[in-house]
């Protein structure tokens, strides 16, 4: 294949993932096989992925404040911890080598699509959906989670993001439901965390050199459109359109990881 046809592939390959990471999550999923695929080791493609993530989510956040639904707030309380989780789960993927990281993230993909698969409907859309969310008076919601339990749940976010970042998405959207936040605010939230912990995930993956950093601008550039794209659905559609689009994506990528060989 040539290099114009590679960067091609991952530019549109790039689009479908940042649509599907700010709508729902596991857009790298898409991104992170074909990465493998085109012949980087599993490890490079893990830091190079983080190119793609960092521009996505950068213009996701700047989409979702022009639109008044980010709460800057969040970066405090949510996404500080996951920024210490991070830097962990970072240096834990970098050093070890492809062949182990190749088996841990397979063995995290049928965790992820077993927990998925064996949970019932309709617990798998109180949790992840937004269902948990009870309404208050005044139809403000309320949180389920103490401050120090969501600082903790946001550490082991952002340990998983910095490892492997792939459906780390659909983890922050599920605290983020337990938080209270209905799926429009918690997809904010989502790309603002992924925000703040994925510099230094690439700045560590770019030291110790895991970034193909021609691929990854070109995976970058489609990722970007499909970020922009994925925050006007959000915000046009509202939270019903939302959380059926997150059940879809559940189990759309559930059966992908089933049937992947």
């Amino acid at each position: 294949m040539s290099d114009l046809a590679t960067y091609l592939l991952l530019f549109v390959a790039g689009a479908a993932a940042g649509t599907i990471n700010v709508l729902a999550g596991g857009g790298s999923f898409i991104s992170l096989p074909l990465l493998i695929f085109l012949g980087l080791p599993p490890t490079v493609a893990n830091g190079t992925n983080r190119i793609a993530i960092l521009l996505q989510n950068a213009g996701a956040v700047w989409s979702f404040n022009r639109h008044g639904v980010m709460d800057w707030s969040w970066i405090r309380r949510a996404a500080v911890p996951a920024l210490a989780g991070a830097g962990l789960g970072t240096w834990a993927a970098i050093r070890i080598g492809d062949a182990s990281f190749q088996r841990i993230l397979a063995t995290l993909m049928v965790v992820f699509a077993v927990v998925i698969l064996l949970d019932p409907l309709r617990n798998r859309i109180q949790r992840v959906a937004g269902a948990v969310v009870d309404p208050a008076p005044g139809g403000a919601a309320q949180s389920r989670v103490s401050g120090v339990a969501f600082s903790i749940l946001f550490f082991g976010v952002g340990v998983y993001g910095g490892f492997v970042q792939a459906g780390v998405g659909f983890f922050i959207l599920a605290v983020a439901m337990l938080a209270g936040l209905d799926l429009v605010k918690g997809n904010a939230l989502k790309v603002l965390v992924v925000l703040v912990f994925t510099p230094l995930a690439l700045v560590l993956f770019s030291f110790a050199g895991k970034v193909d950093w021609g691929m990854g601008t070109a995976l970058a550039g489609g990722n970007l459109l499909g970020g922009l794209a994925g925050t006007h659905l959000t915000v046009l559609k509202g939270h019903a359109w939302v959380k059926r689009v997150v059940v879809v994506m559940i189990v759309v990528f559930a059966l992908k990881l089933w049937i992947a060989p």
